[in-house]
């Protein structure tokens, strides 16, 4: 890794660690996630327009012509973007279709409970086969209530779904145990099918739309994100100007849904994944990056919001090029780690280490140094038979030092080298001096009792003082041995003989 390309890893650290103290900050001031409606109950519910009633409002009805009129407009009318871009009518016919599109999908998802809950009376296995919504809606249209008929012809099946799921719905549907359908209620659910082929279809129409008139609007974010995206993001924040303003951690999680989650675990449950999350370039991302990503790429769409609010850069060169510092960053997330290369062990070169000398250092090797005694004890002679050769008890041996055979316990000492002796400081002399003094002695390293005391009591109604020493002087020449220094020679007296008496 060159230097430019650590420092630039450096950088890119600092801005991560300021992200999240921003998003730590700003959490008071994120935008509430709009919290997922359940879906109603369809089973007390005959006719599909009961409980899906965005296709037949005037609003979804309006908003169809006008976008049925701007596609059908000439090739060659030129289309003007009006400023301020609030008051363009292109604009709000965008961000009105943006919100309607995510109103459709929800649309979508009402009717796909109302088929389901119906028809699984005839065809129950067929939901887990088909997992799809607007698949199986298409499949319930094409079967109706002859699935051993049309199921077994794969022809039919093969136009709406993949031919391997062809092959287990012919399968299933011979074994299976549903009954079949009422004409009233089998009519119901194909109207709902239809009416979900037709959102589908608006849901298109809008799609090209905005992929048209996106580019005009917001170059940069379409260059960024893409035309549904954009456009989704800007119908959530409530137009251009509101998400230019807007900060990057509030725009990582527009969209978000709280879903309720009936008891269940929350461990994958994502709070944050709004709009950003869900995109292409998200979602075909390793699991462990995308939050990085999406951070990332939360940056680079308030940047690139901004200009589009003020009409600049219409050719969208500002968006590519956040486009490709996003790219820059993916490669750097997925690129594996560097090898670690194996450092060679440097050359075995014989110096000669530095020696100390001088007088200081040969006293200190002298006092340190081995004692006679343990030379003594390391040494043995050969021939003679050693005191635990026989495994009679275990241990080290005492060598030289022991004197005759190997089975007296007398240890021969040998001449004290004043060299190696140990010798004891003038401080620590001076301190065994004073203990053997008067009044330095303690119970604990004399054999006098504790309770011993200098003063005693006398018949003669007082106090006399006593020097416990005396006693020890006294009894030093009696209690001396034979070879004592203090004592002198005794005369032993002969008795005299009989001559000479």
């Amino acid at each position: 890794m060159s230097l430019a390309e650590e420092l630039l890893a450096d950088l890119d650290d600092v801005d991560e660690e300021m992200e999240e103290s921003e998003v730590k900050e700003e959490e008071d001031t994120i935008v509430e996630a709009a919290e997922e409606e359940p879906l109603p109950d369809t089973t007390k519910y005959t006719n599909v327009n009961e409980v899906a009633k965005l296709a037949s409002s005037d609003i979804y009805q309006e908003l169809i012509k006008k976008m049925e009129a701007e596609l059908n407009r000439d090739a060659d009318d030129t289309i003007v973007v009006c400023t301020p871009l609030e008051s363009d009518p292109q604009y709000r016919l965008i961000v009105q279709l943006s919100a309607l599109a995510s109103q459709i999908d929800n649309e979508v998802f009402v009717i796909h409970k109302f088929v389901r809950d119906k028809y699984e009376r005839r065809f129950p296995e067929l939901e887990t086969l088909v997992p799809h919504h607007l698949d199986y809606m298409a499949a319930v249209k094409l079967l109706g209530n002859d699935i051993n008929t049309k199921g077994q012809n794969k022809e039919l099946l093969s136009q709406i779904l993949a031919p391997a799921t062809c092959i287990v719905i012919s399968v299933t549907a011979s074994t299976t145990q549903g009954k079949a359908l009422e004409n009233e209620e089998l009519a119901s659910i194909q109207e709902a099918c239809s009416l979900a082929e037709r959102l589908r279809q608006d849901r298109m129409s809008m799609f090209q739309l905005v992929q048209l008139r996106m580019s005009l609007i917001a170059p940069n974010l379409v260059a960024l994100l893409g035309a549904e995206t954009a456009a989704a993001l800007v119908a959530q924040a409530g137009g251009l100007a509101p998400l230019a303003r807007m900060p990057a951690c509030n725009i990582q999680v527009l969209g978000a849904q709280k879903r309720a989650l009936a008891g269940f675990s929350s461990a994958n449950s994502m709070p944050h994944a709004g709009i950003l999350w869900h995109t292409n370039i998200v979602q075909t991302l390793p699991p462990d990056i995308r939050k990085n990503v999406v951070k990332i790429l939360a940056n680079k769409t308030a940047l690139a919001a901004r200009p589009d609010s003020q009409h600049q850069a219409p050719d969208g060169n500002i968006g590519k090029l956040q486009l490709e510092k996003v790219q820059y960053r993916i490669e750097k997330l997925i690129e594996p780690p560097q090898v670690k290369n194996n450092k060679a062990l440097p050359k075995p070169l014989d110096k000669a280490s530095k020696k100390r000398g001088g007088r200081r250092v040969r006293k200190m090797k002298e006092r340190l140094g081995m004692t006679d005694m343990r030379k003594k004890a390391n040494r043995m002679n050969f021939g003679e038979l050693e005191e635990d050769i026989m495994q009679e008890r275990l241990g080290y041996g005492v060598g030289q030092l022991k004197q005759g055979g190997p089975s007296t316990g007398r240890i021969r000492m040998g001449v004290v080298d004043e060299k190696t002796r140990v010798k004891m400081s003038k401080t620590l002399q001076r301190t065994m001096e004073k203990q053997k003094g008067i009044g330095g002695g303690t119970s604990i390293r004399s054999k006098v009792s504790g309770t011993a005391s200098s003063v005693s009591f006398t018949p003669v109604q007082g106090l006399e003082i006593v020097n416990p020493n005396i006693k020890k002087d006294d009894d030093s020449g009696t209690k001396s041995t034979y070879f004592s220094s203090t004592s002198s020679f005794l005369n032993i007296r002969r008795p005299k003989a009989k001559d000479e008496i």
